[in-house]
């Protein structure tokens, strides 16, 4: 990770960080509030040579005691000093309780003895430090007596004798907060991090980039109201998402324009990801700017363009797949009439087959010579092989990845898939995309009822292109999209329970 990542991170994640951050400033206070309170009273004790005329006599007795203060720090603790002072104060306990309270230091260089005595009362802990010097004074003469009998030529003077503390050593309610505010702030960015790093959802173009080198032609922002108004493009043509269909519209023109591909497999990895909203919206789009298109349902096992767009869906695709009628008595005009739907049918027990079939491909060649552009919905690639076999007669799949909901493994797979057949990807729709405040596309969100009617609802109710073949059951209910609603009721279309049931 570079240190933009890491900055991203620290702006995307700031809550949670300063939410930890002050959550270890907190449990550090309490624990300071409920801590007991310590005293700590000191005595310094100073280390010299008697004897001696010259000055080297001095100096050699400087340096001794210098050498042998690190030893007599050690001293302090031992049982030979503490033992006598329990018993002294009748402190109780063993000498290793005490030793635990007990400290001492000799500053670099000197020959000097600090002595801190920490206790819960401050009189104590000084009387302590008091008990602990006189004593230590009489084991280092012991310690430092000749055996001829003579004197010691150690002396060690009390040179600071303890004091009662009048504030307590600890807890140190200043310096605790400060270190668990550090440590939290510390943890937060580490959760951060590890979260970040842990998440392999999708979520932008970046995520994407890191798995394959398709570009982002399209970003469709997340709408909460999607699900009730799947077509978004006729029901509410000026807010942000029928702006980001137009711009996908604008790019799909403009992809490879001395190859320009006139039959797009519209797919996705996973169910859920829109891929069927993001085909019939597409198709509108490019039914608006003056393109004649056809939209071909082909996922034949969750058929869903004929109950979004409001049309007869008993008769479609697996109809004219199996002989029992052509593409002309079957498909339907939908709005102004340059827009023409195929649904799938009835859903078939063998789907990938008839989708891989001599007669998949000849009608895929047919409507490709009959309309500007084919747009093809196909089942997702993970759970099933038909958009992949799809994708190989057409001109190349469109991949729609739904934001936060597919991992970088799956649409690595996804992508694999399709490169296994060698299928053509054109590029991949980002939708479901979280929105962001300042967002370039919020310039268009105009407010409602601006006197604009979406074209769409100007053909509404219109014939049928053709007169279906005799013998053909055809449905007499509307084929335009209705002006008002983007889904039509279940009296719309008496059939749909046979049709979706499976």
């Amino acid at each position: 990770m570079e240190l933009k990542d890491y900055i991203t991170i620290l702006r995307k994640r700031w809550l949670s960080i300063v939410l930890t951050t002050v959550l270890g400033g907190a449990l550090a206070a309490g624990f300071s509030l409920a801590a007991p309170e310590r005293y700590t009273a000191t005595t310094q004790l100073y280390v010299s040579v008697q004897g001696g005329q010259t000055t080297d006599d001095l100096l050699q007795g400087s340096s001794f005691t210098q050498k042998q203060v690190t030893s007599y720090t050690r001293i302090v603790t031992s049982p030979l000093v503490l033992n006598p002072v329990i018993d002294q104060l009748g402190l109780g306990g063993r000498a290793e309780d005490l030793a635990a309270e007990v400290s001492a230091s000799s500053p670099l260089n000197t020959s000097l003895i600090n002595v801190n005595v920490t206790a819960a009362n401050p009189a104590i802990a000084a009387a302590t430090a008091d008990a602990i010097a006189a004593k230590f004074k009489d084991v280092i003469g012991e310690l430092e007596t000749p055996t001829n009998g003579t004197s010691s030529a150690v002396k060690v003077s009390v040179v600071r004798p303890a004091t009662a503390p009048t504030a307590p050593s600890s807890p140190n309610l200043k310096m605790n907060v400060v270190v668990g505010l550090f440590v939290g702030l510390v943890l937060g960015i580490g959760i951060a991090v590890l979260r970040e790093l842990l998440n392999t959802r999708v979520r932008d173009s970046e995520d994407v980039a890191r798995v394959t080198d398709t570009s982002v032609i399209g970003a469709i922002g997340y709408d909460e109201d999607a699900p009730r108004h799947p077509l978004i493009v006729q029901s509410n043509p000026h807010s942000q998402r029928s702006e980001a269909f137009r711009r996908l519209r604008t790019n799909l023109q403009f992809l490879d324009i001395a190859d320009r591909p006139h039959s797009i497999v519209v797919t996705s990895s996973l169910p859920g990801e829109g891929k069927s909203t993001t085909a019939i919206n597409v198709a509108i789009t490019l039914a608006d700017a003056g393109s004649r298109v056809a939209l071909v349902d082909a996922d034949l096992r969750r058929p869903s363009v004929a109950k979004y767009m409001g049309i007869e869906g008993s008769a479609g695709l697996t109809t004219v797949l199996i002989g029992r009628a052509t593409v002309d008595d079957v498909i339907q005009p939908w709005g102004t009439g340059q827009l023409h739907v195929l649904p799938s049918g009835q859903v078939p027990p063998n789907p990938s087959e008839l989708l891989g079939s001599v007669s998949m491909a000849q009608l895929l060649q047919e409507l490709t010579e009959s309309y500007d552009m084919v747009i093809v919905d196909t089942p997702p690639l993970l759970p099933v092989t038909d958009a992949a076999i799809l994708a190989k007669l057409t001109g190349g799949a469109l991949l729609v990845v739904g934001a936060d909901k597919l991992h970088r493994n799956q649409l690595d797979e996804s992508v694999g898939a399709l490169h296994t057949v060698g299928a053509r990807i054109l590029g991949i729709v980002l939708n479901r995309q979280p929105r962001k405040q300042g967002d370039a596309y919020t310039y268009y969100d105009y407010a409602p009822g601006s006197g604009t009617t979406p074209s769409h609802t100007k053909g509404a109710g219109r014939k049928r292109r053709r007169r279906p073949a005799a013998g053909t059951s055809r449905s007499t209910a509307p084929v335009g999209g209705p002006a008002t609603t983007a889904e039509p009721s279940t009296a719309d279309d008496p059939s749909e329970s046979s049709i979706y049931s499976s």
